[in-house]
């Protein structure tokens, strides 16, 4: 009886321990993919407003990010370098029939608790574990640019990127200030989708030498615009 009884309590405990483990909470890890030879690529299309050479000049290219080999930074911990390539839009020729050149190197680190990238020297914490609606951090801890409350406006929410569905993105404001001088505006957003990392990104960074009630984007003078827009994804 001694036996049985033990062998009962020993069926509960593994029960117990699998129910646990089935019912782990989600903390967002899939919205940032940190397996080797994994890409995204994106079409690229930036405004700049000149106010010096009082000129307007467009840019559009092609971007494919790579997570490309591990390292160990200098406070030991683990991290991956993200190689970033570009193609230069040719109206005469196609993006397949033009060759991948190096552009940057940036820093890709995943913990338990953030995501950060080292983009051009400058570290952003760009997500937050576990993700949950309306949860904020400062975005620049860890720079120079100044305090951003970072937050997540959405999750887990099925969306369509570039004529791609997918079935879960959150989105992060960085910073959306239309300035109460109305003669700026800031406007900083990105989205992830699980299982392939950032989809979007999309900045205003602009200011008018004119105050009228009309929005600043319709009285530019001088800034960026910027948007980037997932295309495909894979593993090399």
């Amino acid at each position: 009886m001694r036996y049985i009884l033990l062998f009962g309590c020993f069926i509960l405990a593994v029960v117990s321990c699998k129910n646990k483990t089935e019912n782990a909470p989600d903390v967002g890890y899939d919205y940032a993919p940190e397996r080797l030879g994994k890409y995204v690529v994106y079409d690229v299309d930036s405004t700049i407003y000149d106010d010096f050479n009082m000129d307007t000049v467009y840019y559009k290219y092609r971007i494919k990010e790579l997570l490309e080999d591990e390292y160990v930074d200098n406070e030991g911990r683990h991290g991956i370098r993200l190689v970033r390539f570009i193609k230069k839009y040719n109206d005469t020729v196609s993006y397949d029939n033009i060759a991948w050149e190096i552009k940057d190197v940036w820093n890709y680190t995943k913990t338990s608790t953030a995501l950060q990238i080292v983009e051009e020297d400058i570290r952003f914490t760009k997500l937050v574990f576990p993700v949950r609606e309306e949860i904020t951090w400062n975005g620049n801890a860890n720079n120079s640019i100044g305090d951003w409350q970072y937050n997540y406006t959405s999750t887990d929410r099925a969306e369509t990127i570039n004529g791609t569905a997918f079935d879960n993105v959150l989105t992060v404001t960085q910073k959306d200030d239309k300035g109460n001088n109305k003669i700026h505006r800031q406007y900083y957003v990105e989205k992830y989708a699980k299982d392939v990392g950032m989809v979007y990104r999309e900045i205003k960074d602009l200011q008018s030498y004119t105050v009228t009630a009309a929005p600043v984007e319709n009285r530019i003078s001088k800034g960026v615009i910027y948007k980037l827009n997932y295309v495909t994804h894979g593993y090399e």
